[in-house]
């Protein structure tokens, strides 16, 4: 079996700033691409931004910016200009946040995405499964989704609540989305895993067996231009899911080129070869969404990929969401947390140690500044920090060389077993489970201690002290590699750091 593997984050819109949500999504992501290359798979890592659609026309709109891609407008005051700002943040984010560097960043407005949307289209109207009628809508613009009556709470979408709905009569473009129940439901069944965690796969399939309706793919330009324009007629543009779902296959080179030189986000050639054979059709597809877009990835994306005749995602993993006090964090609402600022404050792994083990993989979760200082104090500061330097600084007054032997080639199973399941915060509390164990071994044998009435013993216990610290790298390699490395470093030169992994924070 070709071992290549695939891991998407879902494209965020940057209609605002990136938020703790989508840096949560981001580093899971990355923490699977990571261990999935220590089992020596070939990775794709994708992710990037989401420029079409009413969202994004509004938001430029509202800063006052007209509505052309170029010419005519002044030099950087069009809806393009304010695209490609907004994409350099998520940009910043890959490094701000220590995701591997070969990753693949796509923008919807990249050229050649525009043309494989357009490719695929075609391909779904030729198939038979797209068709024009009029229709009247409700229509939430933050979740760019249609909504029935049974949707909504007191006639607004309890998603995006603090927003009036939309209103929508025109004659656009569907896709036969009814067309798939029988052939999805078949295929879930066939996956019994396809969906994690397991609540949103039966979610999604009752969702199925209720019957489904076929869904608008285009608007018209004159009411909304900000789009990739339809194929064969210039009135309409695409609706942003129909054009945004496409770019996890456009992103390897599907409907452009069978060949394509790719760069990461970092730069750097990653070579010229069919990456959409190799990594979608020969490769284990997953891709990692929010709860709120279970039903666009799990059920309307994999029919749109039965229309063209490809073949399906192999896993959709759903977050549940980050809140604030109770409430959903949101750019809209505007109660956000701001990575950069965690990451200024605190420390790119500091981040991703809140994410992957205080926060719940799947359900929703509750941040606050004070719980994520707490957090901070507790287990890194006072915790892998503070077992570094005690441990380094006995070594480093007891020991006359390192106490090196080779990293492990295997990752202890109940890590792997955790990780393979996407259940980030077990493979956390596995590595400071063992952390707890050296600390509490620090405690019973006084080694600091007994050095002073039995050297050779004393000795003996911190060389185990260090190579238990040393068996936890390859962990944390994954986790926060960051600290992986400086921990690598510190135990190489047999010194304690200069100052501590992780400084308290008052």
């Amino acid at each position: 079996m070709a071992k290549n593997f695939y891991i998407t984050t879902t494209l965020p819109y940057v209609n605002s700033d990136p938020h703790l949500g989508f840096a949560m999504e981001l580093i899971r992501a990355d923490v699977i691409a990571r261990f999935k290359k220590t089992q020596g798979f070939d990775i794709f890592f994708n992710t990037g931004t989401d420029e079409h659609g009413l969202k994004i026309w509004q938001a430029a709109q509202k800063a006052g910016l007209p509505p052309t891609r170029a010419g005519g407008a002044r030099a950087g005051q069009n809806i393009q200009s304010y695209c490609d700002a907004r994409a350099t943040r998520f940009r910043e984010l890959v490094p701000a946040l220590g995701i591997l560097p070969e990753v693949n960043f796509i923008r919807t407005t990249d050229s050649r995405h525009e043309r494989a949307a357009r490719e695929f289209w075609k391909i779904c109207h030729k198939a038979g499964y797209i068709y024009k009628k009029n229709y009247a809508i409700k229509y939430c613009v933050g979740c760019e989704l249609e909504k029935t009556e049974s949707e909504l709470e007191n006639g607004r979408c309890p998603v995006h609540p603090a927003r009036e709905l939309e209103t929508i009569e025109e004659e656009n473009y569907f896709f036969r989305f009814s067309a798939f129940q029988n052939q999805l439901l078949e295929f879930y069944k066939k996956t019994p895993d396809f969906v994690v965690p397991e609540n949103r796969f039966r979610e999604i399939k009752k969702f199925m067996e209720s019957g489904l309706q076929d869904f608008s793919i285009s608007r018209l330009k004159e009411k909304m231009p900000w789009g990739v324009e339809v194929p064969d007629d210039s009135s309409q543009v695409m609706y942003v899911w129909f054009d945004a779902l496409t770019n996890y296959i456009s992103a390897l080179g599907w409907g452009t080129s069978p060949l394509l030189s790719k760069e990461g986000a970092g730069g750097g050639s990653l070579g010229e070869e069919n990456l959409f054979e190799k990594f979608w059709v020969n490769g284990t597809p997953t891709q990692y969404c929010g709860k709120d877009n279970l039903r666009q990835q799990s059920a309307m994306w994999q029919a749109m990929l039965m229309a063209a005749g490809l073949p399906t995602s192999r896993q959709i993993v759903i977050d549940g969401f980050i809140n604030i006090s109770g409430q959903k964090m949101s750019k809209s609402v505007g109660n956000i947390a701001d990575p950069f600022e965690l990451v200024k404050e605190y420390s790119a792994d500091a981040v991703r140690y809140f994410v992957l083990r205080e926060l719940h993989p799947f359900e929703d979760s509750d941040y606050t500044p004070e719980k994520f200082k707490e957090a901070y104090n507790a287990n890194l500061a006072n915790g892998l920090g503070n077992l570094v330097s005690r441990i380094m600084k006995m070594a480093e007054s007891a020991l006359v060389a390192p106490v090196l032997e080779p990293l492990a080639d295997n990752l202890p199973p109940e890590f792997s077993s955790a990780l393979e399941k996407f259940e980030t915060n077990k493979a956390a509390d596995f590595v400071w489970n063992k952390i707890g164990k050296l600390d509490s071994e620090i405690q019973k044998t006084q080694p600091f201690s007994l050095i002073k009435t039995d050297a050779e013993k004393g000795r003996e216990i911190i060389r185990n002290l260090i190579l238990g610290l040393w068996n936890i790298i390859p962990m944390l390699q994954i986790l926060l590699p960051d600290t992986a490395q400086l921990i690598k470093e510190t135990i190489k030169l047999n010194k304690m750091p200069a100052e501590s992994l992780f400084l308290r924070k008052e």
